[in-house]
């Protein structure tokens, strides 16, 4: 695995550590990878569904 270094804001830090004590994840990092998959998957999501757009309005438009 590849350390990234990032800076986050104290409330980040604070809500993502409530997180984590809540039971969620088992520790920050965790946390972290989860939600840069998640975000991945979303902009991956977002970016097929307008090349499928822009498919159909060619379809139809030409």
């Amino acid at each position: 695995m590849e350390t990234v270094p990032a800076k986050l804001t104290e409330r980040l830090v604070i809500e993502m550590d409530e997180i984590v004590k809540d039971g969620w994840y088992a520790n920050r990092s965790e946390l972290i990878r989860d939600a840069v998959r998640t975000m991945l998957h979303k902009i991956k999501a977002e970016q097929l569904e307008a090349s499928i757009k822009e498919d159909v309005k060619w379809g139809l438009y030409g």
